[in-house]
């Protein structure tokens, strides 16, 4: 069985953790892009795990997503989490100002765990097609991110607006930081002037 299993991972795996205020749509954002569904109910308190073959750049990988859901609350798993990812999706709602106000706390959370302020990070305000509801604006985004030296994307798990966007972003900055780290493996040279891609498989 062991032998199966070193099979099965021989392809790159790239961790990414969900994380963000309750209600304002990692669910629905991971859903939609695992699945292609827009769920508008969902259980609050479950932590899911998802992984998917996609083909990125090119290159096929897996992609595991951690949905943290209500889970924050209690810091030793909270802190377990962390420690497990590789990237982080920073999610608050552009129709919410108190959720884009809190992502600094999972910011600062994630560096202290990690030690690390370079970790792959991308601060992404949802339900984008909620215009007439928008409490934080894309200015407000982009300095946010701008200030922590991250990328800003504004997604909606509703019409899939960047949702696909946001995770292959993602996963290209822990691809290239692996590669970086590991003196330039596989394809560094090569997948950075490729047409940007990636699909699931």
């Amino acid at each position: 069985m062991g032998k199966n299993q070193a099979k099965k991972t021989d392809l790159p795996l790239h961790k990414i953790i969900m994380v963000g205020s309750g209600g304002v749509g990692k669910s629905a954002l991971t859903l939609q892009y695992m699945y292609g569904d827009f769920i508008e109910e969902y259980d609050p308190t479950k932590a899911d795990s998802y992984r998917k073959k996609v083909t990125l750049d090119g290159q096929e990988s897996f992609i595991d997503i951690l949905d943290t859901a209500g889970q924050e609350e209690y810091a030793a798993i909270r802190d377990n989490y962390y420690r497990s990812g590789e990237g982080f999706l920073c999610v608050f709602s552009l129709c919410e100002q108190e959720s884009f106000q809190h992502t600094q706390e999972f910011r600062d959370q994630i560096c202290r765990v990690l030690d690390d302020e370079k970790v792959p990070f991308i601060l992404v305000g949802n339900k984008a097609d909620l215009t007439s509801d928008r409490q934080v604006s894309t200015r407000e985004g982009e300095l946010k991110a701008k200030e922590w030296g991250c990328p800003y994307m504004e997604t909606s798990a509703k019409t899939r607006q960047n949702v696909d966007e946001a995770f292959c972003k993602l996963m290209r900055s822990i691809r290239d930081r692996k590669e970086a780290k590991g003196g330039g493996k596989a394809g560094a040279s090569k997948a950075p002037k490729k047409k940007s891609s990636c699909m699931l498989l």
